[in-house]
């Protein structure tokens, strides 16, 4: 086999992983990886105002909006405005968003987060590089993506900008 097979074959396999993973936690608990985001940053966090759950999980405010006020209609979580500022609307985890979060397997990203914080400096770096020069090469350099591993969202975000 050559290098380039090698290469399809490995980008091949990253995309199936995260297909297999979205599927095994869509079977589990109903839930898109982006959606289980957000439940984890309520989870460590807090409440937050929808602003602010974009920015910790680096999604656009319109698309934190709207899955938002998908968990919302799944009673995962709540709006509440304000107690000292009446403009300001902060959503919470409810207690059934909780029990979704104690059975859900471990994110994809996260196992990844784990095994990639254990490298060594220099082997971050150089895979880094290698990821974003592969990125570059599949023309997709420019596509705006929150840091997670979900098939399911790549191809929402496509077809949202089309």
């Amino acid at each position: 086999m050559d290098k380039l097979h090698e290469a399809l074959i490995s980008i091949r396999r990253i995309l199936r992983a995260s297909d297999i993973h979205a599927k095994k936690l869509g079977k589990v608990t109903g839930l898109k990886t982006s959606q289980l985001l957000v439940l984890q940053s309520l989870e460590e966090f807090g409440e937050m105002t929808v602003g602010q759950i974009a920015a910790k999980v680096n999604l656009a405010q319109a698309s934190t909006t709207a899955l938002v006020d998908k968990l919302q209609a799944m009673r995962l979580v709540t709006r509440e405005r304000g107690d000292t500022d009446k403009r300001k609307v902060f959503v919470r985890l409810t207690d059934q968003g909780r029990a979704i979060l104690d059975r859900a397997p471990m994110a994809l990203h996260d196992r990844f987060s784990d095994k990639f914080n254990n490298l060594e400096e220099w082997e971050q770096t150089f895979l880094i590089a290698a990821l974003q020069r592969v990125s570059g090469m599949m023309d997709a350099s420019d596509i705006d993506v929150a840091p997670v591993l979900d098939h399911d969202e790549i191809v929402e975000r496509a077809a949202d900008r089309h």
